[in-house]
């Protein structure tokens, strides 16, 4: 017999949906109001990459607090961030090429092949298919937990893409990305002393 749900995740679990989606509720408010500024492309671009990084700083975090406060229950919360960080970046990447490029495949090409920023941008969205694809508990039984946590431990990669595709894309106000990047350091950081105070226990993801 299957383990009853704690009434925390019970609870937890559609009110951290709904949090989660609120962002989304509100681009889609600003676009029927037509409140995007004078340029809604980068507007859209901006604020649907904003909440990827912010997603996926989320994601990251969930193992620091649940080892600090001792509350392991936070675990039971941190796929759904996980696939919130994809369906923003799913939202990314259509802005881009839909309302940015309106699918001119040859322009979106010569972007990826001759822009870094959208180079590296585009490399962490392929990157971070895989990891959304097999986040079911089918697919942790079919690969087995080692190695389904080795191929999980590439959101570090994806999340320092994130945050330099970012910084490279802003011209002089590095403020935000500065910001995100100085979380990250925090989160990775604490992932290396937490992995060499023991290492019996292997790196945390």
């Amino acid at each position: 017999m299957a383990a009853p749900v704690p009434r925390a995740v019970r609870i937890g679990k559609p009110l951290l949906f709904l949090a989660a989606l609120a962002p989304f509720v509100l681009l889609l408010a600003r676009i029927f109001q037509d409140d995007l500024g004078p340029n809604p492309v980068e507007t859209l671009n901006r604020y649907t990459g904003d909440w990827t990084l912010r997603f996926l700083l989320f994601t990251l975090a969930v193992t620091p607090l649940r080892q600090l406060t001792g509350w392991h229950l936070l675990i039971r919360f941190r796929r759904m961030l996980g696939l919130f960080a994809f369906f923003y970046a799913c939202l990314h990447f259509l802005s881009w090429i839909w309302i940015d490029k309106v699918f001119e495949w040859e322009e979106i090409v010569r972007d990826v092949y001759k822009r870094p920023f959208i180079t590296l941008g585009f490399a962490s969205f392929v990157l971070l298919v895989p990891l959304a694809v097999t986040s079911t508990n089918a697919m942790v039984r079919r690969l087995g937990g080692r190695r389904w946590r080795a191929l999980h431990r590439v959101v570090y990669v994806i999340a320092v893409g994130g945050v330099v595709h970012f910084l490279w894309q802003v011209k002089s106000d590095i403020a935000e990305p500065a910001l995100y990047a100085l979380i990250l350091a925090a989160l990775l950081g604490y992932r290396l002393w937490a992995y060499r105070r023991s290492p019996a226990f292997g790196p945390v993801l």
